[in-house]
């Protein structure tokens, strides 16, 4: 193994002393010299069009400022209403599964669904409209 490294090592030292001088094919030099010249002639990039672009990043962040604003307000207001519960429910309940278990008032939904099945409609529009405007303003057909 040794023997065969060492020819190896051998066999590259030949090749790399060897003094050739090394000659492009015919032709190189005048075709990468017609490919300079065609790049300099290029017109340059079209620029990004910050102009066009900044009032949709405005309004992006200013509805990302919204949403969030109104998430921290109906959080807060979750809370307060179910401190207020809890503590209507601490005097009259003295479990917290008691109500599970009471026959009147069963696995009823909250009063509130059709506030959630809006908010999560409105979600999906949220989620799904940006998609395929995306989808939209690049698709290859015109």
């Amino acid at each position: 193994m040794g023997q065969l490294v060492r020819h190896d090592e051998n066999e590259i030292e030949r090749v790399l002393s060897r003094e050739e001088g090394i000659l492009p094919s015919s032709g190189f030099a005048a075709s990468v010299m017609d490919a300079v010249r065609r790049e300099a002639a290029a017109p340059p990039p079209i620029p990004f069009p910050w102009k066009r672009a900044l009032p949709g990043l405005v309004v992006a962040a200013l509805m990302l400022l919204l949403v969030l604003v109104a998430g921290v307000a109906a959080i807060a207001e979750l809370a307060k209403a179910s401190a207020a519960a809890s503590a209507q429910s601490s005097m009259s309940l003295p479990s917290v599964l008691t109500p599970i278990f009471e026959p009147e008032s069963g696995l009823a939904l909250p009063r509130n669904v059709e506030s959630a099945v809006l908010w999560a409609v409105l979600a999906l529009l949220a989620a799904w409209v940006p998609v395929k405007l995306a989808m939209l303003f690049t698709s290859d057909e015109v």
